[in-house]
């Protein structure tokens, strides 16, 4: 396939155009993600039935036994989550290549509050973001002249509404609790960026900020021929699920664990639907923790088996992909200690509020 032609000058910074030579996705190129979706839909289909024959059949392990069910749940999960990551990865990369963060940043330039939050948070679904870029998109709002409500509702929908969480709960518990995931999360972003906004709180962002320029942004849409495209999409699989299968297995085989070996009486017992405290507790639990949602959700999967209220275990997993504590910490360049605390505490306070509210609804 064909590389991506290079985007800006970089001497000049001056915007480029790429041309599209093919609009339409050719037909062997169509051909082939076609045998490809095939190919990864018989391996997902049969993995049931391989796992449990491996388990008992081949091993003679016992479902009913401690070892039998954290094996069982170990060898199913990993290959199982491991496929769904480069299914939704290499689709997400595709959809990603029609958004930059140039785009993103003159989309919400100029935008009220509430509707600026509202754009802010759906685009913070889509927009690449990692934890790495937080200060260079941070700066880059500020200079647009992005409010900065609208750009913490962006700040925190983007690592919170996690395109690889979505389609992992949606495998694995069904559309209603992904659907749930994802309507939570974008009113804790359009809410809590709502409030920071009314809060007038542009005296606690560094002064450094308002003199640094990143030069001219990119102000037209590119456009990539469907080859380059999908070559984005495979580039984007090989980087992330390439960085993020250690969290995966480490994820699962805590999971595996919980499911075979800690009683469901214990689990049930310290964070029930009646006990208050349990929703504040698993946000407390989460936010020090440093993983992703490829690592989270297998966790939290075992959790739900053991009894867990949904609300406890959303806002565990919440709490620790939405306010992890090492984007909080490169943050703190950008923004001074006092913003950082009502940041980490309207956003905690949001997530407890929708594990409760969860709770008491289902």
């Amino acid at each position: 396939m064909m590389s991506p032609v290079p985007l800006t000058d970089v001497k000049s910074g001056s915007s480029k155009i790429i041309a599209a030579k093919s609009k339409t996705i050719t037909s062997p190129l169509l051909l082939k993600l076609i045998i490809a979706g095939a190919i990864w839909y018989i391996i997902y289909h049969f993995l049931a039935p391989v796992t449990g024959w491996i388990t008992h059949g081949l091993l003679g392990l016992s479902s009913d036994s401690h070892l039998g069910s954290a094996f069982e749940f170990f060898i199913f999960e990993v290959p199982k989550i491991l496929m769904l990551l480069v299914a939704v990865v290499f689709g997400v990369g595709i959809i990603r290549s029609f958004f930059t963060p140039g785009r993103t940043r003159q989309l919400l330039a100029g935008k009220q509050e509430f509707v600026g939050n509202i754009m802010a948070s759906t685009l913070g679904i889509v927009t690449p973001f990692c934890s790495c870029s937080a200060v260079p998109l941070f700066i880059g709002f500020v200079e647009t002249g992005v409010p900065l409500g609208v750009t913490l509702s962006f700040l925190i929908a983007s690592p919170m509404i996690n395109e690889v969480a979505m389609v992992l709960l949606f495998g694995m518990f069904g559309f209603k609790v992904a659907a749930i995931y994802v309507s939570a999360g974008l009113v804790i972003a359009i809410l809590s960026g709502f409030i920071i906004g009314k809060l007038h709180l542009e005296r606690f962002i560094e002064d450094w900020v308002h003199t640094v320029k990143l030069g001219e942004t990119q102000s037209e849409q590119i456009r990539y021929r469907w080859s380059d495209r999908v070559e984005i999409g495979w580039i984007a699989v090989k980087e992330i699920v390439g960085k993020v299968w250690p969290y995966v297995l480490g994820g699962i085989a805590v999971g595996a664990f919980i499911h075979g070996y800690v009683p469901q009486n214990l689990m049930a017992s310290i964070m029930t639907k009646g006990s208050w405290w349990s929703v504040p507790l698993a946000v407390i639990l989460g936010v020090p923790m440093y993983s992703n949602a490829a690592g989270i959700i297998p966790i939290m999967q075992a959790l739900l088996e053991k009894g867990v209220p949904l609300g406890t275990a959303l806002a565990f997993m919440m709490a620790v992909i939405g306010l992890s504590l090492p984007e909080t910490i490169i943050l703190r360049k950008v923004l001074k200690i006092q913003l950082i605390m009502i940041f980490v505490g309207i956003v905690a306070v949001g997530i407890i509020a929708v594990g409760y509210l969860f709770n008491f609804i289902l």
